[in-house]
């Protein structure tokens, strides 16, 4: 799926995917062709239905390639399972488009007032990745009567949708992420789930899927998913600096660094770093993956214990990232050297929302000493 010959493909784009703010054609063309995107969609809709689990290893491979790409095209495939999650008719909507390719702002800055058969919605929403190739969105509102108001997703069209250029940053600028506004589009009900379903795993698609897979909850999803990114160009980065070990003279030294006692050890250090991000990711799933398997659901504790672990995957990769440039020199600020862009790439991506270390820490340990924390909180 996932082969070294796309790898070196999106590496050799990564330049020009960072100047377009989006992804390059030729790499949505690949993508697509490779199989990635189906990866997680139904068997019934032409997808190959896989364990969760398999999504995280390619995700994680395209890193090393450009950390935009792989953020963009783990979030479009991750989409294809968030639709299986849906109403049986939206899936039939949805999955008409090949490939099924939706943005996902998720944070509740909309408003769906009720109507006949479903909601009028207004909003705006930030950090729409994939936004720039999308064919549908899936958004986050607040829903309901004034009285009643419940958070949902919906599921729209990209002709319901206008996109605001505000993407102009200094990391990840070949997610597209810009802004998304929607005025006043009648959104069925049948396009409609709630988040309390989705985070619990009991959204209409667990039922209509005779698998695990669309019993999980979306929180570790979106997490574990989301730190793949991070984890492969972390990856990549101590890659690149063991081949400059044997090339870096140090200057006003003339010595090799890779004689530098100081740079084994930061190698060695790193290697051992992210091999223990593996054994975590690993734990985390699999604690998760036995409770579907056993007809259980998921408690918040293990769903907490899973966003701090991805939150830790990302602090740590961010952290190798950084102690190794530490001792890469100057020249590694030149544009056309891949570390500085994967150290912004990831200093970036560090901040998104589901990876805020101080939040993850608090949900993990309040639940796992039994405090009550709030039905909405992102676990």
């Amino acid at each position: 799926m996932i082969n070294e010959d796309l790898v070196e493909r999106i590496r050799q784009r990564a330049p020009e995917a960072e100047k377009l703010r989006r992804l390059p054609a030729d790499t949505v063309t690949d993508l697509h062709e490779s199989g990635l995107f189906d990866l997680l969609k139904p068997v019934r809709y032409g997808g190959h239905q896989q364990e969760f689990q398999v999504l995280l290893d390619p995700v994680r491979r395209l890193a090393h390639g450009c950390t935009s790409t792989a953020w963009t095209a783990g979030f479009f495939t991750l989409h294809n399972w968030m639709l299986a999650l849906f109403d049986e008719q939206a899936q039939n909507d949805g999955f008409t488009s090949t490939p099924f390719l939706a943005s996902s702002p998720l944070a509740p800055t909309g408003r769906g007032t009720p109507a006949q058969g479903g909601v009028r919605l207004t909003g705006r929403w930030s950090w729409a990745t994939g936004v720039m190739e999308g064919n549908w969105t899936i958004v986050g509102a607040l829903c309901g009567p004034d009285d009643g108001i419940y958070p949902a997703l919906a599921l729209l069209p990209a002709g319901d949708i206008t996109v605001v250029d505000v993407w102009h940053t200094d990391g990840m600028r070949a997610t597209g992420s810009n802004d998304v506004v929607v005025q006043d589009v009648f959104v069925p009900e049948h396009r409609l789930v709630k988040v309390t379903d989705i985070y619990g795993g009991t959204a209409p698609g667990a039922v209509l899927h005779d698998t695990t897979l669309y019993r999980w909850p979306m929180v570790p999803a979106l997490a574990f998913l989301a730190s793949m990114p991070a984890l492969g160009t972390a990856e990549r980065v101590v890659e690149i600096f063991a081949q400059r070990l044997s090339e870096r003279v140090i200057a006003y030294e003339g010595t090799s660094q890779k004689d530098k006692p100081a740079a084994q050890a930061r190698l060695g250090e790193a290697r051992v770093r992210l091999r223990a991000l593996h054994g975590l990711l690993a734990d985390n799933v699999g604690r998760i993956e036995a409770l579907l398997a056993a007809g259980d659901r998921v408690p918040r504790t293990v769903r907490a214990d899973a966003r701090l672990a991805a939150a830790h995957v990302v602090k740590e990769s961010r952290g190798v990232i950084a102690n190794l440039l530490e001792a890469s020199g100057a020249s590694v600020h030149f544009l056309d050297n891949p570390l500085q862009r994967a150290k912004r790439d990831v200093d970036v991506l560090s901040g998104h929302v589901i990876f805020d270390y101080d939040t993850s820490r608090e949900l993990a340990g309040a639940l796992a000493i039994g405090l009550k924390i709030s039905p909405l909180a992102m676990v």
